[in-house]
């Protein structure tokens, strides 16, 4: 099954700004990935050709970083899971540009049913958390700002409570007032 899901926030800044949120993945103070209310990015060294990590079970090599303007990621799991993911920024003129999020996969074995059923609702909506940060990072304010549905927060009770059994661990769930 082939895969291609793009998620994108056009912004009042240079491309430049947009850039510099993109390079400030995985670091301490990471101002596009929402990991407060998501499992955190991470990887093994910064953000560069070969460092690797990933997020929750999602799990990914740097293949390509080009400072400012790209980062694309391969991943590496869960099972099944054949492609990649990647940031973009890309200019629209000297004060307004786009941060895009790309990703294209081919889902195979057990990922013909995980993606539909969990991944991709649950990606959608780390995306559009990701996009509103990136809004408030150049605005200071998100004008209309992602909700999760009842079925991502069923996804996300299920995944805290299976991670709270195994591991005593959880994914913070204060953000969007929704969790309820």
């Amino acid at each position: 099954m082939g895969i291609c899901n793009v998620h994108e926030r056009e912004l009042p800044v240079p491309v430049h700004t947009v850039g510099a949120l993109i390079d400030g993945l995985a670091s301490a103070h990471d101002p596009l990935w929402p990991g407060r209310d998501w499992p955190p990015m991470r990887l093994d060294r910064p953000l560069g050709e070969g460092a690797s990590g990933g997020h929750g079970p999602v799990r990914y090599t740097v293949v390509a970083h080009v400072p400012g303007t790209w980062v694309r990621f391969a991943f590496s799991g869960p099972r099944g899971f054949d492609g990649f993911h990647e940031y973009t920024a890309h200019a629209l003129g000297e004060q307004r540009s786009v941060l895009r999020h790309t990703l294209a996969m081919r889902a195979r074995g057990p990922a013909r049913l995980s993606w539909p059923l969990a991944y991709r609702p649950l990606h959608d909506a780390v995306l559009e958390d990701s996009l509103d940060r990136a809004e408030f990072a150049c605005t200071g304010r998100v004008v209309r700002p992602a909700r999760w549905s009842p079925y991502v927060r069923l996804l996300r009770r299920l995944y805290r409570d299976s991670r709270d059994s195994a591991a005593g661990t959880g994914i913070s769930g204060a953000a969007h007032g929704a969790e309820g």
